[in-house]
């Protein structure tokens, strides 16, 4: 076996069997396979396509490229959730303690962001004290006696998707459904979860753009997490605008903090019920999605939700006091209020665009060295459908540089589009996949 013939057989559009796949994933993670040939076999890839055996033997081979986490000590059903990224995409922070308020094990290994704001990892890091680098032993202690913890993802995990994305980002070869699927797969499946949840975002600040391109995405993850012995579900949602009303990492827990309070935005809080539903139908600690979001609903109203997260906080080391007096968070400098130049209803607010004025902030990082400024962000008052007049305020920003915050209000304020006639908002969900 040789990569010329594999680069040739999938050049001229054949399948590649799981030894072919096997061959080059091993031999490029241990550096016998040079750039030049796995560069030629991602292009003949991005043209040819993958079926879907040969996308779950590609995504098996990057699992096993490096540590795979045995859970087995766990009790339960362990469930996972993973978002495909967006906007003020602060989901974990409140579904993990009302899932395990209501008594599911949630196991979750969690990354750094990289683009508009940070990735859960980073928020977490907002909270004085609080650790993501933990034993594997206090991880596995921590999910049997309180049901719940996150932790940085390893290095050693899937280390062939490391390799192959950096070599994909300056191919032209990202933009691939098999490979982003293999990608996002291999990663949660080495984690060691049962089941694993996807949210899969579509519209202007998703990966995936296009509805149609999102369920076909969510189509392909299902079949590699159920062919491969784990129960996989994917919900598709809008980000079509920014999720909730907090875009940045302190400002996000505290949305967090307020949304187990039973006080956040309604769209947070119905993405986390239809996401912690089907945590909880997986896990079969419910029967039903009926019994789950009426369980979720409960552990919130009775404050149960909100005593896990600070049972949570302290368990790894954070000052749960944060919960209580949120003030106890990173806190910005300036703090400045965003005003309408024009009135009408908000017809559309281009969510990419409220993350890059983020991120001209410092809330995110433009390559894997940049420094995050955890205190810094976005508050949006107004959202699509809203009626507003000249002068209103829409939104806060956050700052520590007043040279920042000036790029920032330029491009924020591009963001929203008006309307005169009444705008009727978008559907939150789009639907669920389950095979």
């Amino acid at each position: 076996m040789n990569m010329y013939d594999i680069i040739l057989k999938k050049r001229n559009g054949h399948a590649l069997s799981k030894e072919e796949i096997d061959f080059f994933i091993k031999g490029y993670t241990e550096g016998r396979i040079p750039d030049y040939q796995a560069s030629a076999l991602l292009m003949a890839i991005y043209f040819q396509k993958m079926n879907r055996e040969e996308t779950v033997y590609l995504t098996e081979a990057m699992m096993n490229s490096g540590d795979v986490l045995d859970l087995s000590e766990i009790d339960g059903v362990k469930v996972d959730k993973h978002s495909t990224g967006g906007v003020g995409d602060t989901t974990t922070l409140v579904l993990g303690p009302m899932v395990a308020a209501v008594g599911a094990p949630v196991a979750k290994m969690s990354g750094r962001g990289l683009g508009h704001t940070g990735g859960t990892i980073d928020k977490l890091e907002t909270i004085p004290g609080f650790s993501v680098e933990i034993s594997n032993e206090d991880f596995i202690k921590n999910v049997n006696e309180i049901k719940l913890a996150v932790c940085a993802q390893t290095g050693d995990l899937a280390p062939a998707d490391k390799m192959l994305y950096a070599l994909r980002d300056v191919t032209a070869t990202v933009d691939n459904m098999s490979l982003i699927a293999s990608s996002i797969m291999s990663k949660k499946l080495a984690s060691g979860a049962d089941a694993i949840v996807l949210d899969v975002k579509t519209g202007s600040g998703a990966f995936m753009r296009e509805k149609e391109d999102a369920f076909e995405l969510a189509r392909i993850m299902v079949n590699i997490g159920n062919s491969m012995g784990r129960q996989t579900v994917a919900v598709i949602s809008n980000m079509d605008q920014p999720l909730g009303r907090a875009v940045g990492n302190a400002l996000e827990v505290k949305e967090a903090i307020e949304t187990l309070q039973g006080k956040g935005p309604e769209d947070l809080y119905e993405l986390c019920l239809k996401l912690g539903a089907q945590m909880l139908v997986l896990s079969k600690v419910v029967e039903d999605e009926e019994e789950a979001i009426a369980r979720l609903k409960e552990v919130v109203e009775k404050g149960l939700a909100l005593e896990k997260f600070k049972e949570f906080i302290q368990r790894q080391g954070g000052d749960p006091a944060v919960v209580d007096n949120p003030d106890l968070l990173p806190k910005a400098k300036y703090v400045i209020d965003v005003k309408t130049e024009e009135g009408g209803y908000i017809k559309h607010i281009e969510a990419v665009e409220v993350g890059m004025s983020a991120l001209e902030l410092g809330a995110g990082r433009e390559n894997k060295d940049s420094v995050i400024d955890l205190a810094v962000g976005i508050e949006l008052f107004k959202k699509v459908g809203d009626r507003v007049e000249a002068g209103d305020t829409i939104a806060r920003i956050h700052s520590n540089d007043e040279a920042k915050t000036e790029k920032a209000l330029e491009r924020l304020l591009k963001a929203y589009t008006y309307s005169e006639k009444e705008v009727e908002p978008s559907e939150l969900i789009y639907g669920i996949v389950t095979e």
